[in-house]
């Protein structure tokens, strides 16, 4: 089977191995499509994340579908779950599996993840996908998962007033969740142009140019001085953070959902006190995939838009190229047909 291994920083290098063996427990699966997710741009442009750090060629990838072969559930088109937990931790036990700290997560330290044809999975894990989803669309039940965890963390009430800042696909996924919970008010902000449009074209009232030095009176504008009740962060950076931090109402909260470079957040602590902020960090997702299922193929959320690319696994270094400069929204890799 053809696998995608990232060698070093940039160097991601498609080879021929052997299909794996399902073991107790666990299923083969048919890989259909993979995202490529930030986190996934931070190993193949840093070379890690964080304290985790490559030591070995690495299989990325934790945004994937395909389909199962063999075993009574033969044909089956699935979303696959990238996080195993302990389940048997205080966090875990708790209802947190997404702080688990032994967590065995795709594409991530010495986990491989879904750039290959087939991988073997636990079949607890794997999540049976509508007829009426796509294959890329399956793939996009696991960012829309973070999102809706970060927008759960957020709890924006009906009638609230919400920014976005950071309109990648999370970030515009976040966008049609605001409004499908009530938000009066959704304000997106964002310095990449196609974007912007991509922003508004999925429901945001106001689209901001995040790279305007105008940009704080702009957001004070489109709240018509109010402020916002939420903010989701979702670009990795301080000025984002901060953005956020400013644009928040006294007693109101704020969602850091992006991840930054260097491992590093900061922001004007003064503001954040002063108003009395609550701050969340955001940390991917728990039991999403229920919800996610419904809210797409009911047509609540689209996660088909947010799609801009695919590439085949012989073109992955392509692929991750595109990704890292940032030229479309969601680009996803197909290991099989």
């Amino acid at each position: 089977m053809k696998v995608a291994r990232l060698h070093g920083v940039g160097d991601v290098r498609v080879a021929e191995e052997d299909r794996p063996v399902a073991g107790p427990g666990e299923s083969l699966v048919r890989v259909t499509a993979v995202g490529l997710c930030g986190s996934d741009l931070h190993w193949f442009s840093d070379g890690g994340i964080g304290d985790a750090q490559l030591t070995r060629p690495l299989v990325l990838g934790h945004e994937f579908a395909g389909v199962i072969e063999g075993g009574p559930a033969s044909g089956r088109r699935v979303a696959v779950d990238p996080a195993i937990p302990c389940g048997e931790c205080e966090q875990c036990l708790e209802g947190n599996r997404n702080l688990c700290p032994t967590v065995r997560f795709a594409g991530h330290g010495a986990n491989d993840g879904g750039l290959r044809e087939f991988v073997t999975w636990p079949t607890a894990y794997l999540h049976r996908v509508p007829d009426a989803l796509s294959n890329a669309d399956a793939a996009m039940l696991e960012p829309l998962g973070v999102a809706l965890h970060a927008h759960d963390l957020g709890k924006p009430r009906a009638g609230a007033v919400v920014a976005v800042i950071g309109c990648g696909p999370i970030g515009l996924c976040l966008i049609q969740l605001a409004r499908a919970a009530g938000a009066s008010r959704v304000i997106a902000v964002e310095p990449l142009a196609h974007r912007r449009a991509a922003a508004a074209a999925l429901g945001a009232h106001a689209v901001l140019d995040a790279s305007s030095a105008a940009i704080h009176a702009a957001l004070a504008d489109a709240t018509g001085g109010r402020r916002v009740d939420v903010a989701f962060e979702v670009a990795g950076n301080d000025a984002s953070v901060g953005l956020a931090v400013e644009a928040v109402r006294p007693g109101g909260r704020v969602v850091l959902a992006g991840i930054p470079d260097h491992d590093s957040t900061s922001f004007p602590a003064s503001v954040a006190r002063r108003k009395g902020l609550t701050i969340k960090l955001s940390r991917r997702m728990k039991e999403m995939y229920p919800r996610t299922i419904r809210l797409t193929e009911s047509g609540i959320i689209d996660v088909t838009s947010v799609v801009s690319q695919t590439f085949p696994i012989e073109k992955a270094g392509e692929a991750f190229r595109a990704a890292s400069d940032r030229l479309g929204l969601k680009i996803i890799v197909s290991p099989s047909a």
